[in-house]
C-alpha cells in the first residue's frame, strides 16, 4: 500500500509535521512495526475493556466524540482513518461491555434468548461495520490508461448483449451505440445472443450489420446463453452489455488500456449507472437529488476493492479476458450470481481484477418494487449460495484483503434477520417486560449513544458522496423479510432456488399502493404501533418504577415507525407512463423552423422518443409544427426531423417521426453515446449531512403514513380480518414461492 500513498492527498490540510510523519524510515522496518503493532493492540484493549462508572462512562463518550467532530473540519485519508479507529474502540467498547455486563446468563430462559437474540444481530453489525471501514479506507481512484497511437496494435474485442425477454424497443439503443463505439471496426464484433429465439431480433441483426446467436434450449439463462456463444466467437477481449446498457463511444478506449499494461488482468468492471429511476427514487420523488441504493457500491465499495485487487464482475458494462475465461471454465453456472463468482474464481487462479469509477454505459433501473424485490433475492440467494459452496475465506489462491472483501460483499446480503430484529426488539419489553440489556437506561445511553453517533458520522465522511445517512435503514427494511428467508434456504440448501430475469421497460399506469409486497411491513408497523401504545401505558401507569427503560424502549419504537413508515411510502407505486425515459442533460441544440429561422437554444431532456428545448425567448411555435433540430457531436453536426407537441413560455416539447436506421444510430450517438453523456450526473447534489438524511428519512415517513391514510388502513382491515383472506395472508410468510406482478420472489 505504502507504494501508492500521496501524502498531499492523505494528510489534506493537516501541518508540516504530519507531513514529515508518513516520511519516517520506521514504518518500513519490521521491528518498528512489530512495537507499534503490539503498542496499539495494548492501547485498544484498554480502551474497549478499562470498566467505567457512569460519569466516567460519559466523560469517555463526550471527549472521544469531540475529538472525532474537530477532526470533520479537516480534509485528507489521515483524518478519515482516525475517524474510523475513534468509531472502531467505542463501538468494540459497547459490544465488550454488552457481552460481559448486560446479559444475564443464569436468567430466565425468554430474557436470555431475547437478549442473545438481540447481541448477535449487533455482533453481526459490528462485523460489517469493521468490514466495511477496511474496503472503503483508501479507495483506489484508478485512471484510464492511454492506448498505442498505433491502431494496428489494439485488440480485437467481442460486444456480448445478452436478452431473453425483453422487447426489441429495449435491446436496440444498446445495439446502435455498440454500432457507434470508437474502435477499428475490422477489430470489433457484436453479437446479440438471443435466448428465445426471435425472428424479430434475427432480422434487425440482418439489417444493422451485427451477429445474431440463438441456442436450443435454456440452461443456466444468462450464464449459459454467454458460454454457449464463446465457442462461435474469437475476440481477444469480450465486452458485457446487459441489454438495456447502453454504452458510450469512449467505453472501450476507456477500459482497454490497463489490459496492455498488464497481462495478468482479467477482468476490468465499470459502474452500472441508471438513468431511469429505481422504484425508491420514483415513489419518494427524490431521482438525482438522494444517492440510489447501488451507487455505494459502484461510487466506492468496488473502487475500495480496487486496493485490494478484489473488485469483481457484475454482470455488464465490463471486458473480461478471453482466455482467462475460458481457464475458469466460462461464465460460473453454479450460484445465481454467476457474475461475482466468476471473478472468484479468477482471482483464485492468480488473475488481477480492476474497476475505472468512470460511468461509460446507463441502463434501466427495475420498474416496480415488486421486480426490485425480485432482483435482490437472486442477488442475496447467489451470494449465500457462494458463501456456503466456494467461501472466500478458505480455499487457495486469495490474499488476506481479498478474502475479507468478497467475505463482506456476501455477508452483507444477510442483513435480513438482523434487521428485522433491530425493527422488533423493544417490543421484547413493551409486550412481556423481558430487559434485553441488563443495566439502566442512564448507562445504556452512554455506551449505546457513542456507538451509534460514532458509526453515523464517519460513514458519513466516507459514503456522503454515495449514500445520504439513514438511508441505508430504509432500503434494508424494505428488503429484510425477502432477503432473509432465500438466504436462510440457499445456507441449508445451495442447489434450492433459479435465476430469474429482471424485467426491464415496462409501465405503471397508475398510482397504487402495492398491498402483497407490503405485507411484512405492515405487519410489523402494526406490532410497533401497538408497542408503541402499550409503552405509554407501562410509562404512566404499569411501569413507573422504571420510566428511564420504558423511555428508552419508546424512543427506539418511535425510530422503527419512522423508518417504517418510509416503507409505507416505497410501497406507494407512483405513475410511470413514458415508454423512452428522459434524460435531464444540457446540450447545444439548434431548431430551424419551416420558414428557414434557425435558433440556438439548449436541450433541457432527451429521449429516444422525443426531448425538449428552452429557447432564448418566445417564438411564435405552435403544436404540430414540422422542424428540424440539430445536435452537436465531436466531430460533426446531426440533425433529425421533429414535431412540436407544445410549446410554453420557452419551453417547446418534440416528438420525432419515424427515423431512419442512420438517424437512430446518429440519435443514439450525440445523446447517450456520447463520451462525456454521465461523467456530471451528480454534480448538482448536496454531499450528505447526518441531520438533514433523517429529516429526508422522517418527511417521507410522514408522506407514507399520509399516503396510506385512513382509506388504507380500512382495506387492510377488512383485509386481515376477512375470513377468506386471513389464511391466504399469513400463508405468503411460509409459502415457497410467491410471484409478485409477474417477479418470482424467491
Amino acid at each position: 500500500m505504502r507504494s501508492i500513498l500521496n501524502p498531499r492527498y492523505l494528510y489534506g490540510s493537516l501541518n508540516e509535521t504530519s507531513h514529515r510523519l508518513i516520511e519516517w524510515d520506521g514504518w518500513s522496518h519490521r521491528g518498528w512495526n512489530a512495537v507499534l503493532l503490539l503498542f496499539s493492540a495494548t492501547f485498544y484493549w484498554i480502551c474497549i475493556s478499562v470498566p467505567m462508572d457512569l460519569t466516567w462512562q460519559a466523560l469517555f463518550a463526550v471527549g472521544v466524540f469531540g475529538v472525532a467532530s474537530y477532526l470533520r473540519r479537516y480534509a485528507g485519508t489521515l483524518v478519515t482513518l482516525v475517524m474510523m479507529m475513534l468509531s472502531i474502540c467505542v463501538s468494540s467498547r459497547y459490544l465488550y461491555w454488552r457481552v460481559f455486563y448486560t446479559i444475564d446468563y443464569g436468567g430466565g430462559i425468554i430474557d436470555v434468548f431475547f437478549s442473545c437474540l438481540l447481541f448477535g444481530a449487533e455482533l453481526y453489525a459490528w462485523m460489517v461495520l469493521l468490514l466495511g471501514y477496511l474496503q472503503t479506507a483508501w479507495p483506489l481512484r484508478r485512471k484510464p490508461l492511454d492506448l498505442p497511437a498505433d491502431t494496428s496494435l489494439w485488440p480485437t474485442v467481442d460486444i456480448f448483449i445478452p436478452t431473453y425477454n425483453e422487447p426489441l424497443s429495449v435491446v436496440k439503443p444498446t445495439v446502435l451505440a455498440a454500432l457507434s463505439i470508437d474502435w477499428p471496426k475490422d477489430k470489433l464484433a457484436i453479437y446479440i445472443l438471443d435466448d428465445q429465439r426471435r425472428e424479430v431480433f434475427r432480422e434487425f441483426a440482418e439489417m444493422v450489420g451485427v451477429t445474431h446467436i440463438t441456442r436450443p434450449a435454456n440452461q443456466h439463462a444468462k450464464a449459459g446463453n454467454i458460454n454457449e456463444a464463446l465457442p462461435k466467437t474469437s475476440g481477444e477481449y469480450i465486452a458485457f452489455f446487459d441489454c438495456d446498457h447502453v454504452p458510450t463511444r469512449s467505453f472501450l478506449q476507456t477500459t482497454m488500456g490497463w489490459f496492455l499494461h498488464d497481462p495478468k488482468l482479467a477482468l476490468m468492471q465499470t459502474p452500472h449507472h441508471f438513468l431511469s429511476p429505481d422504484p425508491f427514487e420514483r415513489n419518494l420523488d427524490n431521482f438525482r437529488t438522494v444517492p440510489n441504493e447501488g451507487e455505494l457500491f459502484y461510487g466506492l465499495i468496488q473502487d475500495g476493492n480496487d486496493l485490494w485487487n478484489a473488485a469483481f464482475f457484475c454482470g455488464s458494462c465490463a471486458v473480461i479476458r478471453r482466455t482467462t475465461l475460458i481457464e475458469v471454465g466460462g461464465v460460473a453456472v453454479d450460484t445465481v450470481t454467476e457474475d461475482a463468482h466468476t471473478a472468484l474464481k479468477m482471482q483464485r487462479l492468480g488473475y488481477n481484477t480492476a474497476y475505472l469509477a468512470f460511468s461509460q454505459a446507463a441502463g434501466l433501473a427495475t420498474e416496480s418494487l415488486s421486480a426490485h424485490v425480485g432482483q435482490r433475492i437472486r442477488w442475496a440467494r447467489g451470494m449465500a449460495q457462494i458463501f456456503r459452496t466456494d467461501n472466500p475465506m478458505f480455499g487457495k489462491g486469495l490474499s488476506f484483503g481479498q478474502r475479507l472483501c468478497y467475505t463482506n460483499a456476501m455477508m452483507h446480503f444477510f442483513y435480513g434477520l438482523p434487521r428485522m430484529i433491530f425493527l422488533l426488539a423493544p417490543l421484547s419489553y413493551m409486550y412481556f417486560q423481558v430487559h434485553i440489556i441488563q443495566a439502566s437506561a442512564l448507562m445504556i445511553a452512554s455506551y449505546s449513544v457513542p456507538h451509534l453517533l460514532h458509526a453515523n458520522v464517519t460513514n458519513s465522511r466516507i459514503q456522503g458522496g454515495h449514500r445520504h445517512s439513514f438511508w441505508a435503514e430504509v432500503y434494508e427494511a424494505t428488503l429484510a423479510w425477502y432477503i432473509f428467508r432465500p438466504t436462510l434456504v440457499a445456507l441449508i440448501n445451495p442447489k434450492e432456488g433459479s435465476f430469474n430475469v429482471t424485467a426491464k421497460g415496462g409501465l405503471v399506469e397508475q398510482e397504487h399502493f402495492d398491498w402483497t409486497i407490503s405485507r411484512p411491513y405492515l405487519v410489523m408497523l402494526a406490532l410497533n404501533i401497538l408497542g408503541l401504545l402499550i409503552g405509554f401505558g407501562r410509562l404512566f401507569w404499569w411501569n413507573t418504577f422504571e420510566s428511564g427503560t420504558v423511555v428508552l424502549n419508546l424512543i427506539w419504537t418511535v425510530y422503527n415507525l419512522i423508518i417504517l413508515g418510509a416503507t409505507l411510502a416505497v410501497a406507494t407505486e407512483s405513475k410511470q407512463i413514458r415508454k423512452t425515459h428522459r434524460v435531464r442533460a444540457k446540450l447545444k441544440a439548434t431548431i430551424t423552423l419551416p420558414d428557414g429561422h434557425v435558433i440556438t437554444c439548449m436541450t433541457e431532456n432527451f429521449s429516444m422518443g422525443g426531448m425538449s428545448l428552452r429557447l432564448p425567448d418566445v417564438f411564435p411555435i405552435e403544436a404540430g409544427m414540422h422542424v428540424h433540430i440539430s445536435l452537436f457531436g465531436s466531430d460533426r453536426e446531426f440533425m433529425f426531423p421533429a414535431n412540436v407537441v407544445s410549446m410554453r413560455n420557452s419551453l417547446v416539447s418534440l416528438v420525432y417521426p419515424d427515423l431512419t436506421l442512420e438517424q437512430e444510430i446518429d440519435m443514439v450517438r450525440c445523446t447517450m453515446g456520447r463520451a462525456d453523456a454521465w461523467i456530471s450526473w451528480s454534480d448538482d447534489r448536496d454531499v450528505d449531512r447526518p441531520l438533514k438524511g433523517f429529516m429526508e428519512i422522517f418527511t417521507h415517513s410522514v408522506h407514507g403514513f399520509a399516503k396510506f391514510g385512513t382509506g388504507g388502513i380500512y382495506v387492510a382491515w377488512k383485509k386481515f380480518t376477512s375470513a377468506a383472506k386471513v389464511p391466504r395472508f399469513f400463508s405468503s410468510f411460509k409459502s415457497k414461492s410467491t410471484v409478485v406482478d409477474g417477479s418470482p420472489l424467491n
